[in-house]
């Protein structure tokens, strides 16, 4: 089977196109990160990954101060102090590079695009409808993602669906395009599954072997797979051993139209890409 060529479909973000995989390095301001356990959640520590990020060729930084599991609550305001300063910090520092902010809130949503996001990256699928009002009226982009309707930080219970992907589809597609009814450009609204939110393994694994029924929608699909639960229990390897796990579902991805990587590994990530693409050729 040929791969799927995203390449027809136009993605623009901070005044710029995106080539035809871009890279997206997870920066987390967090003490409990499931990853890093809080190895970046100083502020100057923050700031440093986001430098060697850019080094190594990431695309997009993706900032987020809320882990995505269960664990401390974490209210607004101490959001807002993890997050808004260290964007400015990054738009000052690095003014090419596109800043993803990895948000449920429209608060949070408004202050970081006035401080220069480009992008609001909504992992819980919608749960506040406003966020998608504040990227219109700032004329940044949007990721719609799907989590089976679960509230955020929550873990899914004996979830199930008919066809995963199926109701995968249904979901973001309407968020893609009631975005586009409220004013947030078309070429700078993305899809993501969410593997893992609202999903168990199988339904992760399903979702990554018919990739392509997302891509053939026309808009462009990220995938954030890096290091995650079901690459873990597929393999039988604990967090800090689901690298090579990682790069295999990347390359997958990517070959079935996949245009936006989130990723812990930048220098990996890209060398898995470039691999994809030679053979693409």
């Amino acid at each position: 089977m040929p791969p799927a060529d995203p390449g027809a479909v136009p993605l623009r973000l901070n005044g710029r196109a995106l080539g035809r995989y871009a890279i997206m390095a997870v920066v987390n301001r967090t003490p409990d990160s499931f990853f890093d356990r809080g190895a970046t959640y100083g502020f100057d520590a923050a700031l440093a990954a986001v430098g060697r990020a850019v080094e190594e060729g990431a695309d997009i930084v993706d900032i987020g101060g809320v882990k995505a599991g269960p664990g401390d609550e974490v209210d607004v305001s101490e959001e807002l102090r993890r997050v808004v300063d260290l964007v400015a910090a990054v738009r000052e520092r690095h003014p090419r590079t596109v800043i993803s902010v990895d948000t449920w809130r429209a608060e949070v949503g408004e202050a970081v695009a006035a401080a220069g996001a480009d992008l609001l990256n909504d992992t819980w699928g919608g749960p506040d409808p406003r966020l998608a009002e504040v990227a219109a009226a700032h004329g940044i982009g949007l990721v719609c993602a799907h989590a089976g309707g679960l509230d955020p930080r929550t873990r899914p219970h004996r979830t199930g669906y008919r066809d995963v992907v199926a109701d995968v589809l249904e979901h973001v597609v309407a968020e893609a395009e009631r975005a586009a009814a409220l004013g947030v450009r078309r070429d700078a609204i993305l899809i993501d599954p969410a593997h893992d939110f609202g999903k168990n393994t199988r339904h992760s694994l399903e979702i990554t072997r018919r990739l392509a029924e997302l891509s053939g929608t026309g808009w462009p699909v990220l995938v954030a797979v890096s290091n995650k639960d079901f690459i873990g229990e597929t393999l039988g390897q604990p967090v800090e051993k689901r690298g090579v796990g990682t790069m295999a579902v990347l390359g997958v991805s990517a070959w079935l139209g996949a245009r936006v990587f989130r990723v812990h590994d930048v220098a990996g990530a890209r060398r898995a890409l470039a691999a994809v693409s030679a053979l693409a050729r």
